[in-house]
């Protein structure tokens, strides 16, 4: 039950060191970092990945701009002329898939493509550590876990929840601390040669279309790692009916992908999808059957449950909402899974 949009302001933490890869050539290395209107964030985005390690002045910086009216392409212009290796491109696209897309499009020669959010703050060398751990692994990918944090009383609730298995499922990259080979996590490094003989990212895919990506790498015998030496942290959405449509478009892109390679959901997929029929079958019996409330009972008291072991954990009644949070989560995804395999089925 994961996305692949990452919402609010970032931050990595550096976790234990591995041993030190051989390093990557300046020259072999490749940044994407896709926009839209982000003239708050790109600057100090650009200005910490710029920092920690030499070989970063001759790294090529391509951000790739969705059409902001915003001054993000006024400002880009400035860093230019501040950073003599950064330069921007059009993105038509306007997606983060289809400006990825078009920055490993441009490659003179590089063969690590990274990735990076502007909306993100990056620790010192962040960009040669990446390289150098996709390449010392030998892989495809180099993916890297998310740890959610948050501000407000719902983000926090929302944070604490969704690391767990109830609110993710059990996802590798959600919270993780342990490096391993994994089949999806959030985007990081990849090998060049091998993101475009895939044919990159699927631009049909405005969510989920890193997931789909990861099906096609295992499809092809590419291998993912993940690196829980480096992690995200992330806020998630601030409110109720943000979360809800953030998980709507999860569900959504996961059925299109799962229809596009016609694979099986797996088992924190399913659940979800399943718990929302059931709840939606016991509601509608109820009248002439009201033993049917019994599951839906169970189902509230098991987010409850959750609310109040979280409240405990974290000493804060903001955890009350955890629980909700957890239900918005299951539902929306299943809502928007059901409607696009239903479009997908009609289709």
């Amino acid at each position: 039950m994961d996305g692949s949009s990452t919402p609010g302001q970032t931050t990595f933490t550096q976790g234990a060191m591995p041993p030190e890869p051989q390093a990557v050539p300046a020259q072999d290395i490749l940044v994407a970092i896709p926009v839209l209107n982000e003239v708050d964030h790109i600057e100090a985005c650009l200005a910490s990945l710029m920092e920690g390690n030499p070989r970063l002045k001759d790294i090529r910086f391509v951000v790739a701009d969705g059409g902001s009216t915003d001054g993000t392409r006024a400002l880009l212009d400035t860093l230019a002329g501040r950073f003599d290796n950064l330069e921007w491109i059009d993105n038509p696209g306007r997606l983060q898939s289809a400006g990825v897309n078009a920055v490993a499009a441009s490659a003179q020669g590089e063969t690590v493509l990274v990735r990076c959010d502007a909306h993100a703050l990056y620790p010192p060398g962040y960009v040669a550590r990446i390289a150098d751990a996709l390449r010392g692994h030998g892989v495809a990918s180099i993916v890297v876990p998310m740890d959610a944090v948050g501000d407000t009383c719902f983000q926090r609730a929302n944070a604490w929840v969704v690391d767990t298995p109830l609110g993710s499922g059990g996802s590798a990259h959600r919270g993780g601390t342990t490096s391993k080979f994994v089949d999806h996590g959030h985007h990081a490094g990849f090998d060049l040669g091998i993101f475009r003989s895939l044919g990159g990212y699927d631009e049909r895919f405005s969510h989920n279309e890193d997931a789909e990506y990861d099906v096609r790498v295992s499809k092809a015998g590419g291998a993912l790692f993940l690196d829980a030496s480096l992690r995200l942290e992330y806020k998630p959405r601030p409110t109720a009916r943000s979360l809800a449509r953030q998980y709507f478009n999860y569900g959504k892109g996961r059925a299109r992908t799962l229809l596009k390679h016609k694979i099986r959901p797996r088992p924190r997929q399913v659940f979800p999808v399943l718990n929302t029929a059931a709840l939606i079958a016991s509601l509608a019996a109820a009248p002439v059957f009201p033993l049917a409330l019994v599951y839906p009972l169970a189902y509230a008291l098991a987010l409850a449950g959750a609310s109040a072991w979280l409240t405990v954990k974290h000493r804060s009644a903001c955890a009350l909402l955890a629980g909700p949070a957890a239900g918005i989560m299951h539902i929306a995804w299943s809502a928007g899974f059901l409607k696009h395999l239903a479009l997908g089925a009609r289709r």
